[in-house]
């Protein structure tokens, strides 16, 4: 990766449908494509066996089991389209790709990467399958965790620039950043009356993509940011961002 500021989203278990057959089937981190292919061919393993099992196993409702399962069961061949676009729900719908301007959207696709248990780390521009896979699933073979959690880590560990990780807990296990300096993990806060903060539960997801479209309108045309400090200083209006001694940054609506 390059030196540019790169912020860590967590997936969605819900995607959008369509995409097109076409689109390259090249990714960020080429390094990781081992790794991706080895999941692929467990997750669709898993679809062919026996459904109930493999329900179970990915953690899949009744009800959605038969769409959930033929997605993965089609992963060779399925049709792609940009990650910021196939993920939706609270976050994602927060962001609103689609309403972007074009220079935020270029922002967004050059600054966001978001960590897939099925793909590993993409941006927010990569093309890719609708799938149903989660960090707890339960694949044929090696756990997710021990498949993922060095290549991840090591991918991390060589990208130059400022990281503000805004991943799950759960997507963390499944590679972990070495919180340098420039190098931190958000916690989205709500302040309290009586001046106490507390990690938001039921908003925390829209406000991370809230904070996301921020960053795209603001810096989209501006000069890179050239550390977390510079992006704090930039989005005070729109969180206060107090940095802790263990490194964590809390961003508190």
């Amino acid at each position: 990766m390059t030196s540019s500021f790169l912020v860590l989203l967590p997936p969605s278990e819900t995607k959008s449908d369509g995409g097109n057959r076409r689109l390259s089937k090249k990714l960020h981190w080429p390094e990781l494509d081992p790794v991706r292919a080895n999941v692929r061919e467990s997750l669709v393993q898993l679809a062919h066996g026996a459904p109930d099992a493999a329900r179970m196993a990915l953690k899949i409702s009744p009800k959605l089991a038969e769409v959930e399962l033929e997605r993965n069961r089609a992963l060779e061949d399925a049709p792609r389209k940009p990650a910021i676009e196939r993920y939706t729900g609270v976050l994602y719908d927060a962001i609103d790709a689609a309403t972007l301007t074009p220079e935020a959207r270029a922002w967004v696709d050059r600054h966001v990467a978001i960590h897939s248990a099925l793909y590993g780390l993409v941006m927010a521009s990569d093309p890719i399958a609708a799938y149903r896979l989660s960090y707890d699933s339960k694949l044929p073979g090696a756990p997710l965790k021990q498949r993922w959690r060095t290549h991840i880590a090591t991918a991390l560990r060589a990208h130059r620039g400022p990281i503000l990780d805004l991943r799950s807990k759960g997507y963390v296990g499944l590679g972990a950043i070495d919180h340098g300096t420039d190098h931190a993990w958000g916690d989205v806060k709500e302040r309290l009356d009586d001046g106490s903060t507390r990690s938001l539960n039921h908003f925390n997801k829209q406000n991370k993509g809230l904070l996301i479209r921020a960053m795209a309108e603001r810096f989209a045309g501006e000069p890179e940011p050239a550390s977390l400090a510079e992006v704090m200083a930039a989005l005070g209006s729109f969180a206060s961002w107090e940095r802790r001694a263990d490194g964590v940054v809390d961003i508190v609506r």
